[in-house]
């Protein structure tokens, strides 16, 4: 697998583009907020001769699902998230007008992930983990052959998602790193919904907010 990093709108999201052998990637939480950097992404998948073949939200709060309608257009693929994310999809034009950031209302999904199902990418697998707090059906993704973990915005580097936006609840961001997270081999690398990549080990042992 290859991952390429794309940060975008005001927020300063990680968009990730995960590719198989063969070029068929999934993008993941597409964040892009206007069409310049729509282009960003889309003259890198040109340039890479890669396929998309499905967009996978790991939630739906605004930053993340503001390249949602774009990318399922341009490529004619489905959209994948929790069902449970429902509800912040339908709080997203509230929300881009609380942050004054325009928003390209997104398509509903086409499918739902949820606990213990295997997600299917071309070749590429993920186990699919519920890991509530941050928002009510906030998704992971690990991917065991290259040991890699798409945290969202549930871990970050020596951090762990904001619990003051609505419908957020701290203890149970907390449970979810303790019991899904932190259960993981330490050297699973980490990839967040913002800022640097890290490791499960080092949160384990250095972050300030979660304790093992």
């Amino acid at each position: 697998m290859t991952v390429h990093l794309f940060t975008f709108n005001p927020f300063q999201e990680n968009t990730y583009l995960l590719a198989d052998e063969k070029g068929q990637c999934v993008i993941i939480d597409p964040g892009m907020s206007n069409e310049e950097e729509d282009l960003v992404l889309f003259d890198w998948i040109t340039q890479k001769q890669f396929h998309p073949i499905m967009v996978v939200n790991t939630h739906c709060h605004i930053d993340h699902i503001l390249g949602n309608k774009s990318c399922v257009e341009r490529y004619a693929i489905p959209l994948l998230a929790s069902k449970k994310e429902l509800v912040m999809l339908d709080r997203a034009p509230a929300a881009s007008l609380m942050w004054n950031i325009p928003y390209r209302l997104s398509p509903m999904p086409t499918g739902y992930l949820s606990e213990g199902e295997t997600l299917e990418a071309g070749s590429l697998s993920f186990d699919v983990l519920e890991v509530p707090g941050h928002s009510p059906g906030h998704l992971a993704l690990v991917n065991h052959a290259d040991r890699i973990v798409i945290s969202g915005d549930v871990l970050f580097r020596g951090s762990i998602g904001r619990t003051d936006l609505p419908l957020c609840d701290g203890p149970l961001l907390l449970q979810s790193i303790r019991e899904k997270m932190y259960v993981l081999p330490e050297d699973y690398v980490v990839l967040p919904g913002h800022g640097p990549e890290t490791t499960i080990g080092h949160e384990k042992a250095s972050n300030p907010f979660v304790r093992p």
